[in-house]
Formats: C-alpha cells, structure tokens, sequence
C-alpha cells in the first residue's frame, strides 16, 4: 500500500470505492484549506466531497449527503505499519 490515500475513498461498505484497510490507517482531509471530519465519500480528481447532511435519513435508514466541490487533500493520519 503507497503512503498516498486512493484518489477516490467511501467509508460505505455497499460503495465500490470503499476500501477497508485504507481506511484502517485512518485518512484524514482538508477540504479548501480546513481539516473535515464528517466526510462520507470524496474524489480528488474531480475535486468534491460528500457530507452528511444533518441527522436527515433516507427512506432506507442511511444519511443524505450532500456533495462539495473544492480542492481535496487527503492524508494518512498513521504512519504506515511495519
């Protein structure tokens, strides 16, 4: 695994970006300059984000979001182990 985060990331398990042991290291971003903790999904290529949109739930039981379009700089927060 590179010590740079994937170019498109889910924290959705039903996602196909979804990557656990990337995420297991902990991926922080910086959404225009200001560190994000609420991100669901982002893609650094086409320069969005994807938050929750407050505690609003779909008729299935999983938060609506709501997609942002800006610089994204994703990061490990761990160093990479062994």
């Amino acid at each position: 695994m590179a010590d740079i985060p994937p170019d498109r990331l889910s924290s959705d398990p039903r996602s196909p970006y979804y990557d656990a042991e990337v995420l297991a290291r902990d991926v922080g971003i910086r959404f225009k300059g200001v560190e994000k903790t609420n991100v669901e999904e982002y893609c650094v290529s086409e320069g969005w984000i994807r938050v929750a949109a407050g505690n609003a739930k779909d008729r299935y039981g999983n938060p609506l979001t709501i997609k942002l379009s800006g610089k994204v700089e994703p990061y490990f927060k761990n160093p990479k182990p062994g």
